[in-house]
């Protein structure tokens, strides 16, 4: 890679002036730029970002990868996107972390009855609730990628029954692993706490919906880190207030933010955050890309690749 190669970062340029110091000190050949200053066009083959620029294809036309600067790739328009130039979405090790921590603490509050608590503390309420152990709760994730299966990896050590489900057969040790629509009432009416960690499909859109609710045991938690669009909100805020969910962690909404008087926001039963679960860490990431350049020079498979067929 030399200096007629540029690279072009298009998210957060705080962010992205991280992202040029690592390319400086371990990339130097490379051009590093954020837009909009874009230098000459012709010579971007490498473009990261959260969401593509517009006539992506005709404004890069020798554009070689195009990066996710994030885990998902929902924000992107696939039908738009040249078809010859592989997508690939961010796998590391700072999502990982974050989205783990975010979701540990958030089973372990349900686990442990705190929403309850605080509802009590506000009534200057003193009353214990029954304490059950790890392996007596049932958790459930669903999705079983690379954040799925870190979060199970980790649940796992509290002692808590584990189960996953994903579209596909998958195996993780100690884990129960279900797969395929055939197996969803099954997977959801062993489930307690229900994380959702499902990528963004047109299959996946509005999956957390009363057919999902009504198949949870009743007052099951919800842990929901995936995407707005995963959550039709008027059935969950019926299936909060017919009791069949007890409780509801929120990291995603849609929009976002919700507009003001929406009934989320002061739900009782509902602990709402805004979308700060996980984040790219922007050393780290820039490293991850700079490993897949390499990868690409060596002509070995990119890691995070999408399939565009799957939309994941």
């Amino acid at each position: 890679m030399h200096q007629d190669t540029t690279f072009l970062y298009k998210a957060d340029p705080v962010r992205g002036r991280d992202w040029a110091k690592v390319f400086a000190r371990e990339a130097p050949g490379i051009d590093f730029r954020i837009w909009p200053d874009i230098g000459d066009p012709d010579k971007v083959r490498y473009l990261a970002a959260w969401e593509a620029p517009d006539r992506i294809a005709e404004r890069f036309p020798n554009l070689q990868v195009l990066f996710s600067t994030g885990a998902g790739i929902d924000q992107f328009d696939l039908d738009a996107l040249p078809a010859h130039v592989p997508l690939v979405r961010m796998i590391e090790p700072g999502i990982v972390d974050g989205m783990v921590e975010y979701v540990v603490f958030s089973v372990l509050a349900l686990h442990r009855d705190m929403p309850a608590y605080r509802r009590q503390q506000a009534q200057e309420a003193w009353r214990p609730l029954q304490v059950r152990a790890a392996h007596e709760r049932r958790v459930g994730v669903l999705g079983l990628g690379s954040l799925g299966q870190a979060v199970l990896g980790r649940l796992r050590l509290f002692g808590f029954d584990c189960a996953g489900w994903a579209r596909s057969p998958r195996s993780l040790e100690g884990v129960q692993c279900y797969a395929g629509p055939q197996t969803l009432d099954a997977f959801l009416a062993r489930t307690d706490i229900l994380v959702c960690l499902l990528p963004l499909t047109d299959e996946t859109s509005g999956v957390l919906s009363a057919r999902v609710f009504d198949a949870l045991p009743y007052g099951a938690g919800l842990v929901h880190v995936g995407r707005g669009q995963h959550l039709n909100d008027a059935d969950l805020l019926a299936a909060l207030d017919a009791g069949q969910i007890g409780e509801a962690i929120l990291d995603v909404t849609h929009p976002e933010p919700l507009p003001a008087g929406h009934p989320l926001w002061r739900h009782p039963r509902v602990w709402l955050t805004p979308h700060i679960a996980s984040m790219t860490q922007p050393g780290t990431a820039a490293r991850v890309v700079l490993d897949n350049l390499r990868r690409l020079q060596r002509g070995e498979p990119l890691i995070g690749l999408v399939d565009r067929a799957k939309g994941y």
